[in-house]
């Protein structure tokens, strides 16, 4: 047995404000604690291994490293002991009580100050995730003993204000490493219980490079609970696909099959392991509406967070992690965002998986339209936010179009441009079916133009902001004039329309006059050939569905006057340009424009007026 007088030591006057910071503010979740505590104890374990390179007897006989957690559930304390490197009685305080010695006021100041691109490596600097038990723990006894070393020592402290050190009896430490004893507070007794320990280290820490073993009551056999092997870090050859299936499942939370999967090492400036699954369905929280990510950050194959901006948001769906060593272990969630090494494998990361759907797009056709079905409106979120990858975007993105069911690239839309078309057409709406059947697209079919169906809300944004593709620009059928004279009619359609009638100028004209107030322009249409009138978009400002989603966002006060066109041989618009009767050609005019209204999935302007003039027609016709 060794004995030795305790020593006490004063916690400097700003240790409360410290464990106050670490509790509060630099770690969001309780849970935290143990992910911090088993990050030590493999740390510990990987320094053992690298020391015992050069002295091969510190690992001696016990050459099987692990972690073991152990509860004593009716005493409410919990351990986490590990057979690693273990600290000597100076190593021990200067790890525990460098932070509580010295520099604690420098740390905090740091640490408060660096809210920007350095914040991110103080915590790991410093070395305080090991504080962090104190959200749990009314007092935390550390026992440990160095490799090689005949004497053990322990650490005591209720996080309050003072810690001491003593010599450990020899028969109570470990023959080698380090155990970190908690004596629970009443609120975090579940932390005593098997099934929160079991859940929190397949969540945070299944993935360390050392076993992690449970003991569910004193005297009871440890069971495994964790084999110390990361499927990330085995070659893809040694990974059958039931395993990837089952790692997705666990890290996805679904239970579905992956539709996509995605794992490489990246290795020069910066090396990191990803991997990713695209999911075979969509997930619950796809459209959430703070829109966050759901990849895993890793270091050292100990988990750090699910909250880093790993991927652009438009990729939020994609699941998986991220393991680099290149991070401190200890880094805090809250303040690697800005880390600059994040924004590296970002850019990486994000890449690579845009390249992987690619080439899955080019090889195989019908695996990637069951994603883009299922993801193609969030992909096209990045059309609109990433004007960097937006060429690679275009390139991936998928349409259902007018000429035919099957989705259609914008390599296969230019690669069937009609004689003289100088644009990529398309028509926006929130409803598939009504833009399918739109007036407007009535020109375009009778000279065989594909026309993109643009129904997801995000399509009016990125369709106004991207500016071309292969050189074509991208023009609203329901915008501007649609200059289709030059382009050709199909076999077997009828030739142009010849030039209208005075009695048609003079229709036209008198429109105008009658519905200054509601239109901007009324003039004869070529998008038309079997309806009488459509609405279109002024040449100038938004097309008309971007003009209403920013009308209900309340980003825009008001509406621009549309454009009335009217079908010139359309037998009523021919009848109605013969009309004597000022009268009934006045409320034709106004029931015309409301007609094109209801055909844009509108009501009339003014459903008393609307009423009333439909009633005096049909008198009229009776009579």
């Amino acid at each position: 047995m060794t004995t030795s007088t305790t020593e006490n030591r004063s916690f400097e006057a700003d240790v409360s404000r410290l464990l106050h910071m670490m509790v509060h503010s630099v770690y969001s979740d309780r849970d935290v604690f143990l992910r911090e505590l088993i990050s030590n104890a493999a740390d510990a374990c990987e320094k053992l291994r690298y020391e015992a390179i050069a002295t091969p007897t510190l690992i001696g006989d016990e050459g099987k490293l692990a972690i073991t957690i152990a509860v004593d559930p009716e005493a409410g304390k919990l351990s986490i002991s590990d057979n690693g490197i273990g600290m000597s009685r100076d190593e021990l305080i200067e790890a525990l009580g460098t932070i509580a010695r010295s520099g604690t006021r420098a740390f905090m100041e740091q640490v408060e100050a660096a809210k920007g691109k350095d914040g991110a490596q103080l915590i790991g600097q410093f070395g305080v995730g090991f504080y962090s038990a104190f959200m749990v723990a009314a007092q935390v006894d550390v026992v440990s003993r160095r490799a090689g070393s005949s004497e053990a020592w322990r650490w005591t402290s209720d996080g309050k204000g003072e810690f001491s050190v003593a010599a450990a009896v020899l028969e109570d430490a470990p023959e080698r490493g380090t155990t970190v004893v908690l004596t629970l507070l009443d609120d975090a007794k579940t932390y005593a219980e098997r099934w929160t320990l079991e859940r929190i280290v397949k969540a945070q820490s299944g993935h360390v490079p050392v076993p992690i073993l449970l003991v569910e009551k004193p005297g009871a056999e440890p069971t495994s609970i964790a084999d110390g092997a990361a499927l990330w870090t085995k070659p893809k050859s040694e990974i059958k696909p039931e395993d990837y299936t089952d790692f997705y499942r666990s890290v996805a939370a679904q239970y579905d099959e992956p539709a996509a999967t995605i794992h490489f090492r990246a290795e020069g400036r910066h090396e990191y392991t990803t991997l990713a699954f695209v999911p075979g369905s969509k997930p619950f929280d796809l459209l959430d509406a703070d829109r966050k990510g759901r990849m895993k950050l890793y270091v050292k194959r100990v988990f750090i967070t699910d909250e880093a901006e790993l991927l652009p948001r438009y990729l939020r769906f994609v699941r998986g992690l991220v393991d680099t060593a290149d991070l401190p272990l200890n880094v805090s969630r809250e303040m690697i965002q800005d880390s600059p090494l994040l924004a590296a494998i970002r850019k990486g990361v994000t890449n690579r998986i845009l390249a992987d759907l690619g080439k899955l797009a080019e090889n195989d056709a019908e695996a990637f339209s069951k994603i883009w079905s299922n993801f193609g409106p969030v992909v096209k979120e990045g059309l609109y936010e990433d004007y960097e990858r937006r060429e690679q975007l275009l390139n991936l993105a998928r349409f259902t179009t007018t000429a035919g069911a099957n989705l259609r690239s914008l390599k296969d839309y230019v690669g069937a441009l009609r004689e003289n078309q100088t644009a990529i057409y398309y028509i926006v709406g929130d409803d598939p079916a009504r833009i399918a059947n739109s007036p407007q697209l009535e020109g375009f079919r009778a000279r065989g133009i594909e026309v993109l169906l643009l129904s997801d809300p995000v399509d009016g944004f990125w369709v106004s902001s991207a500016p071309d593709y292969d050189g074509k620009p991208f023009k609203s059928v329901t915008q501007g004039a649609a200059d289709l004279a030059l382009i050709p009619l199909v076999d077997g359609q009828a030739p142009p329309r010849a030039e209208i009638s005075s009695e048609m100028v003079s229709l036209v004209e008198a429109m105008k006059l009658t519905l200054s107030g509601e239109v901007a322009d009324v003039r004869a249409s070529d998008r038309l050939t079997d309806s009488a009138v459509c609405l279109v978009a002024p040449d100038t400002g938004p097309d008309r569905q971007l003009e209403k989603l920013l009308s209900a966002a309340g980003r825009i006060d008001g509406s621009t006057k549309p454009v009335l066109e009217i079908n010139t041989e359309h037998s009523l618009i021919v009848s109605l340009a013969k009309l004597q009767d000022e009268h009934l050609r006045d409320d034709l005019a106004h029931l015309l424009l409301d007609e094109a209204r209801i055909l844009d999935g509108e009501r009339p302007a003014d459903a008393r007026s609307f009423s009333e003039r439909l009633c005096r027609l049909m008198t009229k016709a009776l009579r």
